[in-house]
């Protein structure tokens, strides 16, 4: 069944009948300012942040429990009457029967418009919803049309409930709070100023004032309101059947105050007689802002139909040009999806993982992965910040390699855990390195790795397994030294430091300790004895990837020495038998943790860059040799795969015996990404992932087989059923990562496969039950779930323009190495990616008319604006980073690359 029509190539798409789906919902923001969540029938919520809630607080359960949606009226006279997003209980009972309103809904980047017929009384309305783009208020537009052959009198009410207050307060003080609620009518609406605020910060005075405000189309002011619930519901109403719609109920005038009560923005408009084929408008506004500003004034853009187009236009546009990448690969429907899997880092940057129905963990901002990972898309999108994000960022690595785990609203701010709690995920240090790398080569800006920083610092020490009593908040957030100066190193001697102390922080089995968890979060239950096999692999990749770097810095630069912090040398010893000791690594590890403990000594040294590339060469050399001799694995056939991890009585987790198949995806990825399994260990993984992982039904690659036991000395993630979650779902974002790693090391083939499934999957509404996008996961029937905010959005978008497409930068110069299977080029063997690189816009076309596969083609040609490419050598073009700066920004330069 087709479900989703895409009606152009920005993303713009149509469903009919979307309220009979369930869990469908897009986001609505400005660039700041309110998150909204808005379902097809009006329902979702918004916010600020989470103690400032305007619309109720939900998660994904609530979407079709809660009957406190936006809404908007239609008293008919002397009929009955309709509401325009179908929530009444008239039109709840008649849903899936032959009275069933006929629905639309379509919808772009942050906005919707749902198009809705009543058989009953002949009435029409298209209500369109979009956030201002300052994030200032929700608008929603109301536009109804008479059908009908005759006048009809309506007596029209828009209805949006305010919550106003703390997303802790949906259970605790729910009651209480209310009674701080002030609430007063003016001439366009009701605004709710609680006195107080109740939440974990204490109580306090409180300085927000939420509003409902509205008015016609044409800026005339309301009627009357009904500003509390209990006086627009009535004894024994809801919001399905209030008793200010469906009784001719006296409201309140301009001027009112109300206060201890439940607040709803209830507006009554004039009634109004439609004429046949007339449409008739009204504008709700919802919002919030600080205590003692003018609502009135701020709501006073948007009065009128031509005002509230006009934004509407202008954030259409807005979005429209932020996601400034484009596919054409013939098939448009998966180059929109593409669009919105672009667009969705944007989303995680807004919304955090916190503040979307399928909300994942905390109370608002992002995670220290979320920092890094979604670094990436922007590079290739807006590469203009990303400077300025990754030194900020690197602000938050503790001079013991771990880092901070509270991440502030600003640039740079990271926060002390108020509780004193431990938490130590042992991947967070890998992810700034593989950001900061991807910048140099997209920029050619080795400068940054000499940039100067803070190391973040609080009560937590020796890589949390400590706590530093002479830390207190007068010491503040930053590392010092002896003498008691905030300390600043290079980003580079960040990079070291957290890379370094990972090498040493090793188990018994001399590989990296799992700690509080990796990648994986619901690896949770191993803190004393589990390793991550999975994540030494990728540090050692990390390793090589410095020396790599480093040595490009010397070439470059004329650079040989660097200087770092003094205590740092402890970590540069280069011995095999200590390599081999688990105990004298931590030995080692713990001196010189507690060396910089609660200050640093101020002294810095001068080491070779040369010695510093032998010793994490070594290093890096040894931790694979250690993996591929002790964690190989084998099924006995053509298959086999690496150990990821042991649990916490020291045992491997994953093994083949007896028909007991215990294998996880990520082992296998990192294994592969970093070089450590060798090009037959490789398609030896992939015989394995598609025996033994792979689900069609389900969606592609899942996260491991089924261990068929409640394993709580690993983590949580076994409590959950299996294939959802961390627990054997096929993890969009381990999946994507999978397809990135096969690409890097040639798998050309079998990392389409991985990213076709997925997107496939997506594709295949009747299944995936989601809107365009990749989620977090697809459960055991293929269902879409915790759809926008996914790192696996950024891998994807990456690995399509970097490795599929094969566009990416190597030290400021624009590479082109097109690795498009057949299927990818359209008809006439063309594919083409618009993107921005080094300030200049590109249009870059392949052209394949035999639709040869990659292994079998080569380059024979390019032409940048009809002017040969030099540089073409085998599968690879290359434009120098002098001649693009060479090139004019006012237009779009066009490269076309020919294949043969």
């Amino acid at each position: 069944m087709k479900n989703i029509d895409f009606i152009d190539k920005y993303g713009t798409f149509r469903i009919k009948n979307p309220e009979n789906y369930s869990g469908l919902y897009l986001p609505l923001a400005g660039e700041k300012g309110l998150k909204s969540s808005i379902t097809p029938t009006l329902g979702g919520d918004s916010k600020t942040s989470q103690n400032t809630f305007l619309l109720e607080p939900v998660s994904i359960e609530n979407l079709h429990n809660n009957k406190g949606t936006r809404n908007f009226w239609c008293r008919i006279v002397g009929k009955g009457f309709w509401s325009v997003c179908g929530s009444s209980a008239q039109q709840e009972a008649d849903r899936f029967t032959g009275n069933q309103d006929e629905s639309e809904l379509e919808a772009g980047l942050m906005w919707q418009k749902l198009h809705r017929a009543s058989k009953i009384y002949g009435l029409e309305a298209d209500t369109t919803s979009f956030v201002t783009l300052d994030g200032s208020m929700e608008v929603m537009l109301v536009e109804i049309t008479n059908k009908t052959d005759e006048a009809m009198e309506i007596v029209p009410i828009g209805a949006i409930p305010i919550y106003g207050r703390s997303a802790d307060n949906i259970r605790d003080h729910r009651h209480v709070t209310s009674l701080l609620h002030r609430i007063e009518t003016t001439q366009y609406g009701i605004e709710v100023t609680p006195v107080l605020s109740f939440d974990e910060r204490g109580h306090r005075k409180n300085d927000i004032s939420y509003f409902v405000y509205g008015s016609s189309g044409n800026g005339e002011s309301p009627e009357s309101f009904y500003p509390t619930v209990e006086q627009f519901i009535g004894e024994g109403g809801s919001f399905l059947i209030p008793e200010a719609v469906r009784t001719e109920k006296a409201g309140a005038k301009a001027g009112e105050k109300f206060q201890g009560k439940e607040a709803v923005g209830a507006i009554k408009f004039a009634n109004r007689i439609i004429k046949p084929l007339e449409t008739v408008s009204y504008i709700m506004l919802a919002g919030l802002t600080e205590k003692g500003n003018d609502v009135n004034a701020i709501t006073g853009r948007y009065r009128s139909v031509l005002e509230v187009k006009e934004e509407l236009n202008t954030v259409k546009k807005h979005w429209i040009d932020k996601v400034n990448i484009d596919f054409e690969t013939g098939n448009a429907k998966e180059d929109n999806y593409l669009k919105w899997i672009c667009f969705q880092p944007i989303l995680r940057r807004i919304y955090g993982c916190s503040f979307l129905p399928h909300h994942d963990y905390g109370k608002g901002g992002r995670g220290w992965r979320d920092l890094w990972q979604d670094c990436l898309a922007l590079l290739l999108m807006e590469p203009s910040d990303v400077r300025r994000m990754i030194v900020n960022n690197y602000g938050g690595v503790r001079i013991d390699g771990t880092n901070a785990t509270i991440i502030g609203n600003e640039p740079g701010e990271f926060i002390a855990d108020r509780n004193n709690i431990t938490r130590v995920w042992m991947d967070h240090a890998f992810w700034p390195f593989v950001t900061t790398k991807l910048y140099i080569d997209q920029t050619g800006d080795i400068d940054v790795l000499f940039d100067r920083t803070t190391y973040f610092k609080d009560y937590q020490s020796m890589r949390g397994t400590s706590h530093d009593k002479a830390w207190n908040t007068t010491y503040g957030n930053k590392q010092r030294t002896a003498g008691g100066q905030i300390y600043f190193g290079t980003i580079l001697e960040h990079i070291l430091i957290q890379n370094l102390c990972a090498f040493y922080d090793v188990g018994e089995h001399n590989e990296m300790k799992l700690h509080g968890a990796d990648w994986n979060d619901a690896l949770d239950m191993a803190w004393d004895k589990g390793e991550s096999v999975a994540f030494t692999c990728a540090y050692a990749g990390n390793l090589l990837d410095i020396v790599k770097c480093l040595r490009n810095v010397e070439k470059i630069s004329g650079i040989n020495r660097i200087e770092v912090l003094e205590e740092l040398k402890l970590l540069l010893a280069d011995d095999e038998i200590l390599y081999n000791c688990p105990d004298k690594k931590q030995e080692l590890l713990m001196s010189y943790a507690k060396a910089c403990e609660n200050c640093t000594s101020g002294g810095t040294a001068l080491v070779p860059i040369a010695a510093i590339c032998e010793n994490l060469e070594h290093k890096a050399e040894w931790m694979m040799k250690n993996i591929r001799e002790n964690e190989w694995i084998s099924d006995g056939t053509d298959g086999g795969w690496f150990n990821g991890y042991y649990d916490n009585n020291g045992r491997p987790v994953e093994r083949c015996e007896s028909g007991d198949v215990r294998m996880m995806l990520t082992g296998q990825v990192f294994a592969i990404m970093s070089g450590t399994a060798k090009k037959e260990q490789i398609k030896a993984i992939c015989n394995s992932a598609d025996k033994y992982l792979f689900d069609q039904k389900a969606g592609g690659y899942r996260l491991n087989t089924d261990f068929k036991e409640e394993k709580f000395d690993l983590g949580r993630m076994f409590g959950f059923a299996y294939g959802e979650k961390e627990n054997g779902a096929v993890f969009s974002h381990m999946a994507v990562m999978y397809a990135n790693a096969l690409y890097k090391q040639g798998f050309i083939k079998e990392g389409y496969k991985v990213l076709k499934t997925l997107l496939d999957t997506a594709m295949d509404f009747d299944r995936s039950r989601m809107y365009p996008g990749v989620p977090e996961y697809f459960d055991n029937d293929g269902r879409g779930l915790y759809s926008y905010l996914t790192g696996a959005a950024s891998w994807y978008m990456l690995t399509i323009i970097t490795s599929v497409y094969g566009v990416h930068g190597e030290l400021g110069d624009l590479v082109i190495e097109p690795a498009l299977m057949p299927q990818q080029y359209n008809e006439k063997g063309d594919a083409k990616v618009s993107l921005e690189f080094a300030g200049h816009g590109f249009d870059i076309s392949v052209h394949n008319p035999d639709k040869l596969e990659p292994g079998d083609a080569q380059v024979k040609r390019a032409l940048c604006d009809d002017v040969k490419v030099e540089n073409v050598t085998g599968n690879s073009v290359r434009i120098p980073r002098h001649a693009i700066e060479m090139l004019s920004t006012d237009k779009c330069h066009m490269v076309e690359i020919y294949i043969e």
